[in-house]
């Protein structure tokens, strides 16, 4: 318990003499801290957030081992649009009390009212003692989100570029549809949200074999082919630009002027999943809390 107290604090620490927030959407290591561009309005703002979830999840891929985690992140926005942020990882059942840490800056742009956008880039640093998580085979990213609202659904369309021990491009396909209650739960301050979404990825994923070449003990303890790196026993080509995953996700969320207490869930379905991996299908359940000040 001592390691979730003070990862708590960290956040609160970070938040003091703070003012006023960006909307702060944590999905877990692996899909970045990032605030919630689509919906912001560019004013000095801070955003703090604290997570849970049941497994680390990487742009579609999971590692051999089920990994819960908690995380805490902070999102400083200024009103140009510019913004930055930092996070910390804790994977739980481990001896490490931060096994990875992420920071990041990026600029939030709207080209109208209905068309808004992010470019970012994200620098990832992993405890060498406890880099067992899938995403630990790339340390840079370099990020571009456009968005439309439709009025009846939102669309975006991301590309990721990864690199360090492996590079990957990667685009994402998004669309969701917000819903906001107009009845209140115990004050006229308060309101229940959805904003379900269906998501598809494609890309390379060099990353996942590179993974796989760090951590063999990892596959053999889980009876998980592996092949040394330019084996012909392995069949894949991971440079290939192809479908990774499809998914659906459902966060409900209750909000308050300052705070929102989120939880989600997400069915993922992997596709052409690399040989030394096997994915298969897996729900995963995410628990956020963030606060505004402004």
């Amino acid at each position: 318990m001592k390691y979730y107290f003070v990862l708590l604090l960290s956040v609160i620490g970070s938040a003091v003499n703070a003012a006023s927030a960006l909307p702060l959407h944590y999905n877990g290591p692996g899909s970045r801290a990032v605030a919630d561009t689509d919906s912001a309005i560019r004013k000095r703002s801070i955003s703090v957030g604290i997570n849970y979830g049941n497994d680390v999840w990487f742009y579609g891929r999971t590692s051999p081992i089920r990994y819960p985690f908690m995380g805490t992140d902070v999102i400083y926005n200024s009103k140009s649009g510019v913004f930055v942020y930092a996070s910390a990882m804790k994977v739980l059942g481990y001896d490490p009390l931060v096994d990875e840490i992420d920071l990041g800056a990026g600029y939030f742009y709207k080209y109208s009212k209905k068309a808004t956008g992010t470019l970012s880039y994200s620098r990832f640093f992993f405890n060498k003692d406890a880099a067992n998580v899938i995403k630990s085979a790339s340390s840079n990213d370099i990020n571009f989100k456009n968005s439309y609202d439709w009025k009846i659904a939102k669309s975006s369309i991301t590309t990721d570029y990864l690199f360090g021990k492996s590079s990957d491009f990667l685009v994402t396909f998004n669309i969701s549809k917000y819903i906001e209650t107009s009845w209140s739960i115990f004050d006229d301050q308060d309101y229940l949200s959805f904003n379900p979404s269906v998501s598809a990825i494609f890309g390379t994923q060099n990353f996942v074999h590179k993974y796989s070449l760090d951590h063999p003990n990892k596959l053999e303890l889980y009876d998980i082919d592996h092949a040394p790196e330019g084996s012909p026993q392995n069949p894949y080509n991971n440079g290939r630009f192809n479908s990774l995953n499809y998914s659906v996700k459902i966060p409900i969320a209750y909000n308050r002027p300052h705070y929102t207490l989120e939880a989600s869930w997400k069915y993922s379905i992997p596709v052409n999943v690399e040989g030394e991996l096997k994915n298969k299908h897996e729900v995963f359940f995410n628990m956020t809390f963030y606060y505004l000040f402004y």
